[in-house]
Order: structure tokens, then sequence, then C-alpha cells
């Protein structure tokens, strides 16, 4: 099966977006896919602020883009876009850290009036360094993600429904890559 990473860009520890992610690679991991979890947030910030391209730890995440088969890429949304933290990322892996790869954009947020943020800020990043096929995203609303004192995560039905359906999408997405990449 497939190699995908895992990447959450949300800054805070405690994230709705970074839990619900790893929520997300357990249905992977369950179809049988390798998940290699990345939160953006435990990079070193004078190496992502200061756009260090040799920092050992920027040098190894850039490793990890190059291994994966796939990319899910999650983030919260701020003022109508993804997070910094993200961004930063974003600017210091090669131009082409996409390419090859298939790619499910995801984001989560307090209002409806965000939806559109995956389609007009992040896909456009997400096509520009490569990816050979970027799936549906999805936008998921704070108030359908409950974490509970132990650390889970309760999502509410219709959103655990839809988000089973994206992910199984980017599932068989993968498994039809290797044979767009021969395509091309």
């Amino acid at each position: 099966m497939a190699t995908v990473l895992s990447v959450s860009g949300s800054p805070s520890a405690s994230s709705r977006t970074g839990r619900l992610l790893r929520h997300l690679d357990q249905r992977l991991v369950a179809q049988g896919h390798e998940v290699i979890p990345l939160d953006v947030r435990t990079l070193p910030a004078e190496a992502l602020l200061g756009t260090d391209f040799r920092h050992p730890a920027i040098v190894a995440a850039a490793e990890l883009f190059a291994r994966a088969d796939g990319v899910v890429v999650a983030t919260p949304v701020y003022k109508a876009s993804y997070s910094g933290v993200l961004k930063a990322l974003l600017d210091l892996l090669p131009q082409y850290a996409l390419t090859g790869k298939t790619v499910l954009p995801l984001a989560t947020g307090g209002s409806t009036a965000h939806v559109l943020a995956i389609d007009y800020a992040l896909r456009p990043v997400l096509s520009s360094m490569g990816a050979a096929h970027i799936v549906q995203g999805w936008f998921t609303l704070d108030k359908d993600i409950t974490v509970r004192e132990d650390g889970s995560v309760t999502v509410a039905p219709a959103t655990v429904e839809a988000l089973g359906h994206v992910v199984d999408q980017f599932a068989a997405a993968l498994d039809r890559t290797p044979q767009l990449a021969a395509a091309s």
C-alpha cells in the first residue's frame, strides 16, 4: 500500500484540526496505508521564520514529502486562508515537492464563511507544487469536532460520513497515482 504524509498545519498542540487529522489517519492505517504524521508546529520556529532551508528539521521534513506517495494537508482557517505556520513550511519545500503525489486538503473553522478557503487559498499552492492529483477536500466546522478529556475525538455523524467518503476517495486515488504518473 501507499505511504501517506499526514501534515497538520495547526500552530496549537490542542488543536481540533490536528486531532481530527490523527483520527482520520486511523482510517488510512486500517486500509493498509503507512501514515507518517507531521505536526508543523513541532518544527523549529527559527528555521521556519528565518527561511533556513538547510536546517536539519526542514531537510528532514522535505525528505518526508519526497518519500510519501500521498499527502493529507489539514489546516485551521484564519482570516479566510490556511495557517501561517503551514505557509512557512510550504515556502521552504522544493518548488515541486508534490510532483507525482495525490493530495487531500482539509480545513477546519468556526464559520461556513470559510468553506471556500480550500479552493481559493490552499488548492492553488498545492497545485503550483506539482501535485499529480488533488482530490476533493473537506471543510469541517469546529462545532462538529468534540475533543474529550482523554484527548479522543468525537465527530458529528453527518461529518463522519462525509469525511469517510473523502478519505476513501483519497485512498482510491492513491492506488491510481502510479498509473497517472506513468501516463504523463
